[in-house]
Protein backbone atom coordinates (compact mmCIF):
# COMPACT_ATOMS: atom_id res chain seq x y z
CA UNK A 1 0.00 0.00 0.00
CA UNK A 2 2.13 3.53 -1.37
CA UNK A 3 1.52 6.68 0.35
CA UNK A 4 -1.07 8.69 -2.06
CA UNK A 5 1.06 11.31 -1.75
CA UNK A 6 -0.94 13.82 -0.64
CA UNK A 7 -1.59 15.41 2.73
CA UNK A 8 0.52 13.88 5.92
CA UNK A 9 1.07 10.50 6.10
CA UNK A 10 2.85 8.62 8.65
CA UNK A 11 3.95 5.67 6.59
CA UNK A 12 4.17 1.90 8.85
CA UNK A 13 5.85 -0.58 6.73
CA UNK A 14 5.97 -4.18 8.48
CA UNK A 15 8.89 -6.09 7.88
CA UNK A 16 8.83 -9.12 10.32
CA UNK A 17 7.97 -10.73 13.70
CA UNK A 18 9.72 -10.96 17.23
CA UNK A 19 9.31 -13.24 19.82
CA UNK A 20 9.80 -13.47 23.27
CA UNK A 21 9.14 -15.84 26.18
CA UNK A 22 5.38 -16.64 23.78
CA UNK A 23 4.69 -13.25 23.14
CA UNK A 24 4.54 -11.67 19.62
CA UNK A 25 5.04 -8.54 18.10
CA UNK A 26 5.17 -7.18 14.51
CA UNK A 27 8.36 -4.89 13.35
CA UNK A 28 8.69 -2.14 11.22
CA UNK A 29 9.83 0.60 10.08
CA UNK A 30 7.78 4.35 9.93
CA UNK A 31 8.48 7.77 8.58
CA UNK A 32 6.01 10.62 7.72
CA UNK A 33 5.46 12.62 4.75
CA UNK A 34 4.11 16.06 3.61
CA UNK A 35 2.53 15.85 0.32
CA UNK A 36 4.96 13.12 -0.46
CA UNK A 37 7.93 14.79 0.63
CA UNK A 38 9.63 12.41 3.47
CA UNK A 39 10.56 14.25 6.70
CA UNK A 40 13.19 13.45 8.99
CA UNK A 41 10.90 12.07 11.10
CA UNK A 42 11.20 8.40 11.25
CA UNK A 43 12.15 5.27 13.27
CA UNK A 44 10.65 1.62 14.17
CA UNK A 45 6.80 0.66 14.50
CA UNK A 46 5.75 -1.99 17.28
CA UNK A 47 2.57 -3.64 16.94
CA UNK A 48 0.82 -6.79 18.20
CA UNK A 49 1.01 -10.40 16.31
CA UNK A 50 -0.76 -10.85 12.99
CA UNK A 51 -2.57 -11.59 10.50
CA UNK A 52 -4.10 -8.16 10.48
CA UNK A 53 -7.88 -8.50 11.34
CA UNK A 54 -10.06 -5.77 11.26
CA UNK A 55 -13.19 -7.68 11.30
CA UNK A 56 -13.23 -9.00 15.28
CA UNK A 57 -13.43 -6.77 17.70
CA UNK A 58 -10.62 -6.99 20.90
CA UNK A 59 -8.92 -9.75 18.83
CA UNK A 60 -5.61 -8.91 20.06
CA UNK A 61 -3.94 -8.56 16.97
CA UNK A 62 -2.90 -5.70 14.56
CA UNK A 63 -5.31 -4.07 11.98
CA UNK A 64 -4.86 -4.82 8.18
CA UNK A 65 -2.99 -3.51 5.87
CA UNK A 66 -4.71 -0.57 4.41
CA UNK A 67 -4.94 3.66 4.88
CA UNK A 68 -6.81 5.37 7.47
CA UNK A 69 -8.09 8.60 8.32
CA UNK A 70 -6.79 10.57 11.67
CA UNK A 71 -8.73 11.72 14.72
CA UNK A 72 -7.48 13.96 17.38
CA UNK A 73 -8.32 10.89 20.30
CA UNK A 74 -10.11 11.68 23.09
CA UNK A 75 -9.54 8.78 25.77
CA UNK A 76 -8.65 8.01 29.45
CA UNK A 77 -5.89 7.17 28.93
CA UNK A 78 -4.55 9.27 25.82
CA UNK A 79 -5.43 11.96 24.55
CA UNK A 80 -3.82 14.21 21.89
CA UNK A 81 -4.74 17.59 22.92
CA UNK A 82 -3.50 17.86 27.08
CA UNK A 83 -1.36 14.98 27.76
CA UNK A 84 0.85 14.78 30.57
CA UNK A 85 4.77 14.63 29.86
CA UNK A 86 5.93 12.53 32.10
CA UNK A 87 9.20 9.78 32.21
CA UNK A 88 6.59 7.52 34.48
CA UNK A 89 4.65 5.41 31.58
CA UNK A 90 2.35 5.03 34.63
CA UNK A 91 1.02 8.58 34.60
CA UNK A 92 -2.13 9.75 32.08
CA UNK A 93 -3.01 10.59 29.74
CA UNK A 94 -0.23 10.00 27.52
CA UNK A 95 0.24 11.31 23.82
CA UNK A 96 -2.14 9.77 20.88
CA UNK A 97 -3.83 10.22 17.89
CA UNK A 98 -6.87 7.68 16.64
CA UNK A 99 -6.97 5.81 13.86
CA UNK A 100 -10.58 5.73 11.93
CA UNK A 101 -12.39 3.67 9.78
CA UNK A 102 -10.80 0.38 11.24
CA UNK A 103 -14.01 -1.71 10.81
CA UNK A 104 -15.05 -3.35 13.75
CA UNK A 105 -11.96 -2.47 15.60
CA UNK A 106 -12.22 0.58 18.04
CA UNK A 107 -9.19 2.88 20.11
CA UNK A 108 -6.67 1.75 17.28
CA UNK A 109 -4.24 4.52 18.41
CA UNK A 110 -0.75 5.60 17.46
CA UNK A 111 1.00 5.74 21.50
CA UNK A 112 4.00 5.63 23.27
CA UNK A 113 5.32 1.75 24.14
CA UNK A 114 7.35 0.46 26.69
CA UNK A 115 8.78 -2.87 27.70
CA UNK A 116 8.37 -5.56 25.08
CA UNK A 117 4.90 -4.15 23.75
CA UNK A 118 2.09 -1.76 24.80
CA UNK A 119 -0.59 -2.95 22.42
CA UNK A 120 -3.52 -4.67 21.39
CA UNK A 121 -4.14 -3.59 17.65
CA UNK A 122 -2.23 -0.09 18.26
CA UNK A 123 1.23 1.17 17.18
CA UNK A 124 4.08 1.76 19.19
CA UNK A 125 7.01 4.02 17.79
CA UNK A 126 10.51 3.73 19.30
CA UNK A 127 14.15 4.00 17.69
CA UNK A 128 15.48 0.80 16.45
CA UNK A 129 14.64 -2.83 18.36
CA UNK A 130 18.31 -5.03 17.80
CA UNK A 131 16.50 -7.70 18.55
CA UNK A 132 13.50 -9.72 20.76
CA UNK A 133 14.98 -9.12 23.72
CA UNK A 134 15.02 -5.38 23.30
CA UNK A 135 12.75 -3.44 24.82
CA UNK A 136 11.22 -0.12 24.28
CA UNK A 137 12.12 2.91 26.40
CA UNK A 138 8.97 4.84 27.38
CA UNK A 139 10.46 7.94 26.84
CA UNK A 140 11.77 7.59 23.38
CA UNK A 141 8.84 6.40 22.39
CA UNK A 142 6.52 9.11 24.09
CA UNK A 143 9.13 11.66 22.03
CA UNK A 144 8.60 10.16 19.18
CA UNK A 145 4.95 10.32 19.32
CA UNK A 146 4.92 13.99 20.69
CA UNK A 147 7.27 14.34 17.87
CA UNK A 148 4.17 12.75 15.27
CA UNK A 149 1.38 15.09 16.59
CA UNK A 150 3.70 18.17 16.55
CA UNK A 151 4.51 17.96 13.15
CA UNK A 152 0.91 17.06 11.94
CA UNK A 153 -0.01 19.86 14.17
CA UNK A 154 2.39 22.07 12.14
CA UNK A 155 1.24 20.96 8.80
CA UNK A 156 -2.49 21.27 9.38
CA UNK A 157 -2.21 24.53 10.87
CA UNK A 158 -5.26 26.48 11.65
CA UNK A 159 -7.10 23.49 10.32
CA UNK A 160 -6.13 21.20 12.80
CA UNK A 161 -8.77 20.29 16.05
CA UNK A 162 -9.17 22.68 19.01
CA UNK A 163 -10.35 19.68 20.64
CA UNK A 164 -10.02 15.53 21.33
CA UNK A 165 -12.39 13.33 19.56
CA UNK A 166 -12.53 15.23 16.23
CA UNK A 167 -11.19 14.39 12.77
CA UNK A 168 -7.72 15.84 11.39
CA UNK A 169 -8.48 16.73 7.57
CA UNK A 170 -5.93 15.81 5.51
CA UNK A 171 -4.24 13.25 7.59
CA UNK A 172 -3.47 9.49 7.55
CA UNK A 173 -1.90 6.37 8.45
CA UNK A 174 -0.69 3.94 5.53
CA UNK A 175 0.01 0.48 6.90
CA UNK A 176 1.68 -1.87 4.51
CA UNK A 177 2.40 -5.44 4.46
CA UNK A 178 1.35 -8.68 5.87
CA UNK A 179 4.50 -10.36 6.99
Amino acid sequence: MPIAGVGWELHVVRQNVQQRRGRVRTIGTYQIYHNGNAQNIKGTSVEAKGIGDNKVAGNGRRIQAGTYPLATQAGSHYVTIGYLISNDCDQTPKPGLELQQTGNRREILVHPGHGFLASIGCINLTSALASANTDISFVDSRDRVIAAITDLQTFAGSTFPHHNGQPIDNAWVVIDREP
